[in-house]
């Protein structure tokens, strides 16, 4: 997706190998744009990247579900989903 791309190419050099540094990055980004920005980026999509992203959305909730209910021990919990809704 050309917006990652963008994203990853202006940020290379703050996210070095610390996963909250992405979270970081993401979570800036998002306080900067809208809803009406953020459907616009997903309309660009095509079928695939909205799939995916859908995808990876569904399994991390179902992973911090799985970790609240104790079913799930090894989940990272740093990265608290809390932070993205």
């Amino acid at each position: 997706m050309r917006f990652v791309e963008d994203i990853y190419s202006l940020y290379r050099d703050q996210l070095g190998e610390d996963e909250d540094n992405a979270v970081s990055v993401v979570l800036s980004i998002l306080e900067d744009h809208s809803r009406n920005d953020m459907m616009n980026l997903i309309k660009e999509m095509d079928d695939d990247e909205v799939l995916q992203m859908v995808g990876v959305y569904l399994v991390e909730m179902l992973k911090m579900k799985m970790a609240q209910e104790g079913k799930l021990t090894e989940w990272d919990d740093s990265s608290n989903s809390a932070r993205y809704h």
